[in-house]
């Protein structure tokens, strides 16, 4: 099991420079952080550049090979697969984004309460963890889709019928919404942890007292003094973060319990290539890479942001 980063006292910009110098020596890293980059803003940009409509499809044009109208070829209904991976990523990535940051905010709270107000409260609190890490994530996940789907799908309704949105805008994200949702709210145990050994071991250091010494309120000790302080090790989890919930979608889409069609997300062309594998191989080996690509920049760009954060850890 891999340690948790020790805590880092921030020094005006000193530390970010060095974090930065030791990022830019790690090449991986840099050249998986452009990848990152270039892959976002495809995904987001490219769609309008290339002006093609990826729900509109030809049977009579199906499953043909990569050509100079098609550059990767077409799926199984006709519609042109590169503009279906550059949708499907814009899903893919908004899913996992979303719930990083539902899950890193709820994690930041949870863990810095608990490792500041230490004793029975903060024991409690992590057992309260414990119990929720022993039950299986995807479970969790679906549960918890279900459980806000409908309540969802009401709102949607609602804006629909009672407040004139677009009904194309609002049934697309009416999908998408539970997902991160769920996918956020479950996901935030293993940030909690961290942050609370971060909170706990910032909490008995001498600034902190002179802090309170001060007359400073818990709030505001917490919020200029600890958490900035923990910055480091929350930016190092939430890289890694990233790639775990892009594949847990891609799981729960490949398993039919996430994004619905006319969405699309990567893991959801991945099981329709899966189809196809025996009449056209390239519906499946397209998404696939593009795909395991964008895992691998954000798990090497977060290696080199622990190492470049965190030295110390890196090296035992």
């Amino acid at each position: 099991m891999a340690k948790e980063p020790s805590p880092t006292i921030i020094e005006g910009s000193s530390l970010w420079h060095d974090a930065w110098i030791r990022l830019s020596k790690n090449k991986l890293a840099i050249v998986s952080m452009w990848i990152v980059i270039l892959i976002v803003l495809a995904c987001f940009i490219g769609p309008f550049i290339y002006g093609v409509d990826p729900n509109h499809g030809e049977l009579s044009n199906k499953l043909l090979p990569p050509s100079a109208e098609y550059p990767l070829g077409t799926d199984q209904i006709g519609r042109d697969l590169l503009a279906r991976i550059l949708y499907g990523g814009q899903i893919s990535l908004l899913v996992a984004f979303a719930a990083t940051a539902i899950s890193v905010t709820i994690g930041i709270a949870y863990g810095a309460i608990s490792g500041y107000v230490g004793g029975k409260m903060d024991n409690t609190m992590m057992r309260i963890v414990d119990g929720l890490l022993a039950l299986p994530f995807l479970i969790i996940v679906i549960l918890f889709r279900e459980v806000i789907s409908g309540h969802i799908e009401t709102m949607g309704k609602f804006l629909i019928n009672e407040q004139g949105w677009d009904r194309d805008f609002v049934l697309r994200y009416q999908n998408i919404i539970p997902l991160f949702i769920a996918i956020g709210a479950s996901g935030w145990l293993t940030m909690s942890r961290i942050v609370r050994t971060q909170t706990a071991s910032l909490t008995r250091l001498e600034y902190v007292e002179a802090a309170r010494s001060l007359g400073l309120g818990h709030i505001r000790i917490l919020f200029q003094h600890i958490i900035p302080n923990t910055l480091g090790p929350i930016i190092i989890f939430t890289t890694l973060t990233i790639p775990s919930f892009i594949l847990y979608e891609a799981a729960l889409s490949f398993l039919g319990l996430g994004i619905e069609p006319p969405n699309s997300s990567w893991g959801k062309l991945i099981q329709e290539g899966a189809n196809y594998l025996e009449t056209n191989f390239t519906v499946l080996l397209f998404p696939a890479l593009v795909f395991s690509i964008t895992l691998f920049a954000f798990n090497f760009l977060g290696d080199g942001l622990r190492d470049a954060l965190d030295p110390k850890a890196s090296k035992d």
